[in-house]
């Protein structure tokens, strides 16, 4: 009868197929464990040295016999793989467990804190071993065919077969090798890169907090291969928050500083992705990362940059956070990109710099001092990505209501060519608002007013009016009037029957769409000139201002006045 004990049974040639790499077969490994446990629980009876540690001890014994006895009645645990490396690393603890109780029996140990120690080893090995069984235990692969090599869940396949799957990966990523591991985390990204519709099994199946402690691993290969894995999970919204959840943003934080160029960049992409949500943004401050953001800004990849400066946008959004990106040096490290980034960089580096402008006038004044002005112009001028440069464009204009960057703008050809064309192009009304504000707030000379003018900047301006909200009107009838007050400009406007007719239409008091002010003002500035007023009328503005006076809308009157007496 073979002795059930691991020193006196070892591999050899002859192992039989399937055998574990101690000789044992998965089944003579679940024999001998069952006789072995029931014998080291009966000797610790006798015990009197370390009764709790021996008591701990016990417990995990029994918890580890009614683990060992579920395995036995599984209808495929021989199958897999996962288990047959795990049962030989069991019986060599159930050894050391003998060992150490027949020391303590009989006193025979060398030293009591050495003792202490070694049942500390024990009672950790024994927590280990019943987490990776209850894991198999749970994934229900041990009751599977072959489980270690499923067949890949196609199209077709059923949520069940896909959750099965799942599954069986992340318990190969909890209990098996480096390899196995590798191999589970590629098995990962490769299910979500065919069919984004798994991320929902793989956020209901998957143990995302082991995944996340795999972005610490020793193991340089598994830590980078685990980075990939996230920066995919983290693309599906259904994945993003359970990763947040388990606390990736820490890891992720960590890996900018430490990790592979591979590691860097997916971490990068991950911290872009989970910080869109704002609830998420404002996390990166508690674990110190701006700094590890802007660091990656100064000396990363081309692609760490551009990822890092889109993460640093999205905390900008917080409007809590504004104040110590500035603090921690965010604006120098922005102006840099701008100056020598990729279009990708330069993009999310402008957009960020737009945000902080947006907040108060210190940032503004930040902006200034460190010579961000004249680095927006250089890039206006150099042959840079069309979304940098609207980009650029806007952050300026969020400038231009500071007095000590309107000097600059105003007196750039360069900003007021790309103002123009912004104008004239019709963009959409957030980014016409913007440009109608920087004409109002760069008290611009005649001439550069003229130049707008003559651009066709007019005709948008009169449209703006008609958009929502009601502060786009109010934008674009303080710039119409402002670039109205040029007789040049009049004239010009005057002669464009179809702009005049639109601008006469929003007078009609049955179209609510618009306050009547805003139009009032623009025609109050027009009817100064008296070459202007009959094309005014002409246009067929009196029944409608007629309608306005009798209600007493302010300014309808003056400007019947100056009608009639034209």
């Amino acid at each position: 009868m073979q002795q059930h004990t691991l020193g006196l049974t070892t591999a050899g040639s002859g192992a039989a197929a399937g055998a574990s790499p101690l000789g044992f077969t998965p089944e003579e490994c679940v024999d001998i464990i069952s006789h072995l446990i029931p014998l080291i629980l009966l000797s610790i009876v006798s015990v009197r040295s370390f009764s709790g540690r021996w008591q701990t001890i016990r417990s995990k014994l029994e918890h580890l016999k009614a683990c060992v006895s579920s395995v036995a009645e599984s209808a495929h645990y021989a199958e897999n793989g996962l288990l047959r490396e795990l049962l030989p690393r069991v019986l060599s603890t159930l050894e050391q467990a003998r060992e150490l109780v027949q020391q303590c029996s009989d006193m025979t140990f060398s030293g009591k804190l050495l003792m202490q120690s070694n049942l500390d080893m024990l009672i950790s090995s024994l927590g280990l071993h019943l987490r990776d069984l209850d894991v198999l235990l749970k994934s229900g692969v041990l009751d599977q065919s072959n489980a270690i090599v499923l067949s890949w869940p196609g199209p077709a396949s059923s949520r069940d077969d896909v959750g099965l799957f799942v599954r069986d990966v992340f318990a190969r990523l909890q209990i098996g090798s480096v390899d196995h591991k590798k191999k589970a985390l590629c098995s990962l990204i490769k299910l979500l890169e065919e069919d984004q519709k798994n991320a929902a099994a793989i956020a209901a199946e998957g143990d995302f907090g082991f995944l996340v402690h795999l972005l610490d691993s020793n193991h340089p290969p598994v830590r980078e291969q685990a980075a990939v894995a996230v920066a995919a999970l983290a693309t599906t919204e259904v994945c993003r928050q359970s990763l947040f959840t388990e606390g990736v943003l820490g890891p992720l934080i960590r890996l900018l500083d430490s990790g592979t160029l591979l590691a860097k960049e997916s971490a990068a992409s991950a911290i872009e992705l989970l910080t869109a949500d704002a609830d998420n943004a404002w996390a990166v401050s508690a674990y110190g990362g701006a700094t590890a953001l802007l660091n990656a800004c100064h000396s990363g990849s081309p692609a760490i940059q551009a990822r890092c400066a889109a993460a640093l946008r999205n905390v900008a959004m917080v409007s809590e956070m504004r104040k110590s990106l500035v603090e921690e040096g965010v604006v120098p490290e922005l102006l840099a990109l701008l100056s020598r980034g990729t279009g990708s960089a330069q993009e999310h580096a402008a957009e960020c710099l737009n945000v902080l402008a947006l907040s108060e006038e210190a940032v503004r004044r930040e902006i200034v001092s460190e010579g961000g002005v004249q680095t927006m112009l250089r890039l206006l001028d150099e042959p840079a990505s069309v979304k940098a440069q609207e980009a650029v464009v806007k952050a300026m204009f969020s400038l231009s209501c500071s007095p000590s960057s309107a000097t600059a703008l105003r007196s750039s050809p360069a900003f007021l060519r790309k103002l123009a064309e912004i104008l004239k192009s019709g963009q959409s009304p957030a980014t016409l608002t913007l440009a109608a504000s920087a004409v109002c707030n760069l008290s611009l000379c005649e001439d550069s007013k003229r130049a707008l003018g003559e651009a066709g900047c007019i005709a948008s301006l009169v449209k703006l009016l008609e958009s929502k909200p009601s502060s786009a009107q109010e934008v674009a009838a303080q710039a119409l009037s402002s670039l109205l007050v040029v007789p040049a400009n009049r004239k010009e406007f005057v002669r464009d029957d179809k702009t005049l007719a639109r601008l006469i239409q929003l007078l009609d008091p049955s179209n609510d769409s618009v306050p009547k002010k805003y139009p009032l003002s623009a025609l109050l500035v027009l009817s100064s000139s008296r070459s202007c007023r009959k094309k005014i009328a002409t246009a067929g503005a009196c029944p409608y201002l007629q309608k306005l006076a009798d209600m007493d809308v302010a300014g309808a009157k003056k400007i019947l006045r100056r009608l009639s007496g034209s």
